[in-house]
Order: C-alpha cells, then structure tokens, then sequence
C-alpha cells in the first residue's frame, strides 16, 4: 500500500516509517512476490541522505525514496531542507574545546541550549522530526577512554599518543553532560516551539547485542553487564531518571550522580529513541577486567568475542568487528520494548561495509548487502508483531562515503562513488533492489 512522508537528509541513511503490518511473513523467507515495501505497515517510510544534496536527491528519488536524515553542523546550517535533522554528530566546534574543555565542562549544557534553540528558530517550521545528539556512546567511549575519535583524550596506559585524559572518569563525565544538553535542548523545544511547531524530538543511541557465551549465571550476568554499559548507559536515565544499578554498583563514586533537577530534565525527555544496530558480541565473566587499572572499557567485566566454540555469530563483513547478526536487532528491539517501556524507535542506522579494493564494475555487484538487509528488515518485521513500537528504519548508507576513522577504506554505500572521477556515483544491485522494494506498483 501507498507510503507517505517521506524525509530526506545528509548522514546517507535510509529510513522507513511504519503504521501498521500488512503481510504476515516469516523474517527468513524473503521470496520475490512476498518481500517488499507492502510488507510493512502503511506509512513505513524509506529514504536515504546526503551531503551533496543537490545532485544526490535525483538517485534517490530513481530509488523510490522520499525521506533523508541529515546533520546539522554547529558552524554550518542548511536551509531549504525536510529532513530527520541530527543537531550534533561529534561536530564540536573548537572554539568550546579551547575556551573550556568542551563536554568535559557543565558549561556545554547552556551553550548546547542555545545552539539547539537557533535551530528551532531558522528551521522548526520545515523540521518535524530532531535528533539532538548521535551516538553519544561512541563519541564518550572513543573519544575520552581509549582516544580514538577526537578529541582524543584517555590515560597513557591505554594509548600513548593520548595527549591528556583519564579514561576511568572522563567518558562518565562526558556521557552525563552529554545527557544534560539533550535534556536541555528538548526541555526548551518542548517549552517554547513544539506546540506551534508539531514536531518532535529524540535522541540516537547505539547498542550491539550481547549473548551470554554459555548459560552459566556468571555468563548471564556479564552479557547484561556489557548491555547496561553500552545501551543503558543512556535509555536507562532516559527512562528512569539514573544509571543501572551494575553501573553504580562497579564505577562507584567515578560514575555522575543526577540532582532532583537533572533528574527532573533528562527522565522522560523523548518523543522517540533512535537507534543504531550493526552487530553482536558473545560476552562472558572477567572478574578480573579493572584489577590493574580502572577503565569505562574494563568496568563492565565482561570479555566480549565473537567466536563461540569456533562457530562466529555471524557472516564477516569488511568490517572486522561487525558480523551480519539481524537476530540480535530483534532482541534489542523487543529488550526495549519489555524494560523501557516501550518507547517509539527509528532503527537510525543499520548497514554493513564492503572493502574498497575492487573496481566500480566489480564494487557494484553487492548481493551480501541485499541479504543484510533482507535480514534485518524482516527481524525488524518480528520486532513489529511482538508489539515493539517502530516507526522507522534508516540504512546507513546512502553512498559510499568517509567512514570517520576508517576513511575512504571502506564503503557502506547502496550507490557506488569513484574517488578517481570526479566522485561519480554508480547504483550498486542494492540499490536496484531497493528500487523495486520501494515502487508500490511493481512486483517483487
């Protein structure tokens, strides 16, 4: 049936909005005449995003896209856009980093206000759908306890060329501020610009599923753990107003306590929750993880794998530390669902990467990747009968593009770039595939 609305935007990634189911297929049957945008409910948007928005709406339109995600850039706002609008993803400007440490400093909470208030004001009549912050998780842990992602802050004992930090206190640190400037920029959206403007706002979170690596209580326990550190992390004071109880059971006095007030402006502020999926770890008991140094890493005390009994839990990609593992997006779906209340999701990112070492004819022949998300969708699909509340699902990406810390090495897009050439742009199968998933009027 017809899907409408549509949004588009420039952190390449594909949405779907869904209403309600309208086949009632298995997640592993994927035949030609049964799998397509019918398959889900009415209103279950796909789209996709860009940078180069301009040249790149035309191929996604060829797709039967209608919607994008984009972000918007603390120094660089663009106007004239209907998009999923991300306000911060990992752009600090350097002036904040300079002046006062950035998310180090509780000085970030108002200047982040007041950055997400000039949004609202230039683009709030056009933008119905925000998202405040993108992975907060990845930007704390990579940034500040193993110093991977800018600005590059850990101990020594982690990582020589870490000019300065300290990786058992300062991702914490940098997790509760970043959790008060989302608190802070919905608190004024919801104040002063929801009514007039009927948008809504939400936050992206990041979680890999984690399986116990056998069913000992001890195993059990530490695949929590590792969830509670990375996931609940975040949708736990979102949702009740405080850390996990593991969390503060192990980090201590290092881990943030919210005051009356913060409690107050971060439980319950979302519309909905993003979240990013791309795969799953086993997890089993290390007691002894944080015995030497203390580390955000560590303090989970689990050992995390993704080799059980020689057996990996998914298919490899060209991503080392990411397998095809769509059962794990059901579980954390439907995880959420049961322990935090159910909330409304757009799947923000989902995707999977190829090597860039073979040519545009070679590259655009990606069959793996229409399997990967034959899968998800349809895990997404079991999500859906269980009750979860999913409204939408971005693919990440929309082209191949600069994968942060990978570069150019690797590509997850459904179009294909030349770097060689002028960046031309080649839809790959995927693409193709989407196409026909997407036209309501044809077969597939």
């Amino acid at each position: 049936m017809a899907l409408q609305g549509y949004f588009w935007g420039g952190l390449l990634v594909l949405l779907i909005m869904i209403h309600s189911m309208s086949q009632d297929s298995e997640a592993t049957d994927y035949d030609a005449s049964s799998f397509n945008r019918t398959s889900f409910p009415p209103g279950f948007v796909f789209g996709t995003a860009s940078s180069a928005y301009q040249e790149d709406v035309q191929l996604m339109k060829f797709m039967g896209m209608d919607g994008f995600r984009f972000s918007i850039s603390w120094t660089r706002l663009l106007p004239s856009l209907k998009p999923f609008v991300t306000m911060f993803h990992w752009d600090l400007p350097q002036a904040l980093e300079d002046e006062y440490g950035g998310f180090l400093s509780r000085r970030i909470v108002d200047d982040f206000a007041n950055f997400a208030e000039l949004c609202y004001k230039e683009f709030g009549d056009r933008v119905k759908h925000w998202i405040t912050i993108n992975e907060p998780w990845t930007y704390a842990s990579q940034g500040y306890d193993v110093g991977a992602l800018a600005p590059g802050r850990c101990s020594a004992w982690r990582n020589n060329d870490c000019p300065a930090g300290d990786s058992a206190t300062e991702p914490y640190i940098v997790a509760h501020h970043m959790l008060l400037c989302h608190g802070a920029a919905v608190k004024v959206y919801k104040e002063k610009y929801q009514a007039s403007q009927k948008g809504q706002i939400g936050i992206t979170l990041v979680s890999q599923w984690f399986v116990p690596y056998s069913n000992s209580k001890s195993n059990i326990e530490a695949a929590q753990r590792a969830l509670d550190f990375m996931y609940g992390w975040f949708i736990h004071p979102l949702t009740y107003g405080d850390y996990p109880k593991t969390m503060r059971s192990i980090v201590g006095k290092r881990l943030p306590k919210f005051t009356p007030e913060q409690v107050k402006l971060v439980k319950g502020s979302f519309d909905f929750i993003g979240l990013n999926y791309y795969s799953g770890n086993f997890a089993s008991n290390d007691p002894s993880a944080n015995s030497v140094n203390d580390s955000y890493s560590s303090d989970s005390l689990a050992n995390l794998t993704v080799e059980r009994h020689g057996k990996l839990i998914g298919t490899p990609t060209a991503v080392s530390i990411f397998y095809i593992f769509p059962k794990g997006l059901q579980e954390l779906l439907i995880y959420t669902k049961e322990k935090y209340n159910n909330p409304v999701i757009y799947i923000t990112e989902n995707g999977m990467g190829d090597a860039n070492n073979v040519t545009a004819k070679e590259g655009v022949k990606d069959h793996l990747r229409i399997h990967f998300y034959r899968r998800h969708l349809g895990a997404v699909q079991n999500a859906i009968k269980a009750g979860v509340k999913v409204k939408g699902f971005f693919a990440w990406a929309f082209l191949d593009n600069f994968e942060w810390g990978s570069g150019y090495t690797l590509r997850f897009g459904l179009g294909y770039v030349d770097y060689h050439d002028n960046l031309k742009r080649y839809p790959k199968d995927s693409a193709l595939w989407f196409r026909k998933f997407n036209l309501k009027d044809k077969d597939y």
